[in-house]
């Protein structure tokens, strides 16, 4: 495994899901081998992608039971994107992990013991993880496992709401299971170009985090809301979009920055 990114911020509806479908998607579009992790108990990775986790094991099974992830792959509309999928039991996993020993590493020691395997699949260039928007044994297991994080915000008011919450969390981890977790980047979502707030939040996020936003802003685009109720992302449902279009300069440059 090249390179592992949790994808969080502990604000909600920030498009922090969205964001894994499409740039995963996008990603793999470019030909890179990308795995995405869904650790969110509402499984809008999962659908987002078409799939659900009632067709066999979930990220529960790995967490609570210690399956490979090999066993629980599914293939997606991407031919070279691999999703783990969830189910509502991973809500159950942040109390059934309080009785586990080195609870933080599971998900570490899971994807390691994949990148190790020789099944079909099991190497990839990136694994995206959709974290819950909250912060518990689910979150701090991705946090664990991960190499950095990457930081959707929504480009209104009280942007930058919770940021500060976020940034003691990562520091949180930092000072112990994981000490290397660096911050991969910002990305800039929901942008209302007409709108003067839009652009301030824009300037505000990129003092506020130097050198690590995105140069690709999501905009607001009806494609990106319609894409999940067809589990696809926007760059298959519609390739037209200024959604899609987006999404794939992100991927891009996500891929150019993560080498």
């Amino acid at each position: 495994m090249s390179k592992i990114v949790a994808v969080m911020n502990q604000k909600g509806g920030v498009g922090k899901t969205t964001t894994v479908v499409n740039l995963s998607a996008c990603a793999a579009a470019l030909g890179k081998r990308v795995l995405a992790v869904d650790m969110d108990p509402q499984a809008n990775t999962t659908s987002g992608l078409g799939r659900s986790a009632a067709e066999g094991r979930s990220v529960y099974d790995c967490l609570v039971a210690r399956v490979p992830v090999a066993d629980i792959l599914l293939d997606t509309p991407v031919g070279s994107l691999k999703l783990a999928p969830a189910d509502i039991r991973l809500a159950a996993a942040e109390v059934e992990l309080l009785s586990i020993d080195r609870r933080e590493t599971t998900l570490k020691e899971s994807l390691a013991a994949l990148a190790r395997s020789r099944v079909p699949g099991g190497a990839f260039d990136y694994a995206l993880i959709d974290c819950p928007p909250s912060l518990g044994q689910l979150t701090i297991n991705a946090l664990t496992a991960a190499d950095s994080v990457l930081v959707p915000i929504q480009c209104e008011y009280y942007a930058l709401e919770g940021v500060g919450q976020l940034m003691r969390t990562i520091n949180m981890v930092r000072r112990g299971p994981n000490p290397s977790l660096d911050i991969e980047g910002v990305v800039l979502t929901m942008l209302d170009g007409r709108t003067n707030l839009g652009l301030q939040v824009v300037q505000e996020v990129k003092k506020h985090f130097r050198g690590k936003v995105y140069a690709s802003v999501i905009p607001r685009n009806i494609r990106l809301g319609e894409a999940p109720s067809h589990g696809l992302p926007v760059h298959l449902y519609d390739p037209r979009s200024v959604g899609a279009a987006a999404y794939q300069d992100l991927a891009r440059e996500f891929v150019e920055r993560a080498g």
